[in-house]
């Protein structure tokens, strides 16, 4: 395990996301260094930024872009991370989303330390794996 101090918690999760994930890494999902592998922490925000790209695109739809991933804390066994995101942009195809990944340490549950973000772009797809339009209504749906 990691023995740097963590950064000073941030005073409280963002208002203007929507909390789409939230998962504990195990001791399985480990680097050689004891921290979470990058590569477990990066599929988890893929499935957390294919969320709200699924209410848009009714159908399949597959990642075709990490427009950015910034690791910016270790990650440990016994967080408790929360995925937070939100949709930047609708294009014709295609939506990008904006990941921020809290987490909550195992010693100090309720304070939240920003651990990672990412900017994903998903496109919607057909039957074949061609792109196709994104409803144009699917922007007026109501978002919980």
């Amino acid at each position: 395990m990691s023995t740097e101090s963590s950064p000073r918690p941030e005073s409280s999760l963002p208002q203007n996301r929507e909390l789409v994930l939230k998962v504990i890494p195990m001791p399985a999902d480990c680097n050689a260094n004891g921290d979470i592998f990058g590569g477990w922490v990066m599929a988890q925000v893929d499935l957390a930024g294919s969320v709200l790209p699924a209410r848009h695109v009714r159908g399949r739809m597959a990642t075709v872009a990490v427009n950015q991933f910034v690791f910016k804390q270790p990650v440990r066994v016994g967080d408790i991370l929360s995925f937070f995101a939100h949709i930047s942009r609708v294009g014709n195809t295609s939506i990008t989303v904006q990941v921020e990944v809290f987490a909550e340490r195992f010693s100090a549950q309720g304070q939240y330390v920003k651990v990672t973000e990412a900017s994903l772009t998903y496109v919607a797809i057909d039957m074949e794996g061609r792109p196709r339009p994104i409803p144009k209504d699917a922007g007026s749906q109501p978002q919980s």
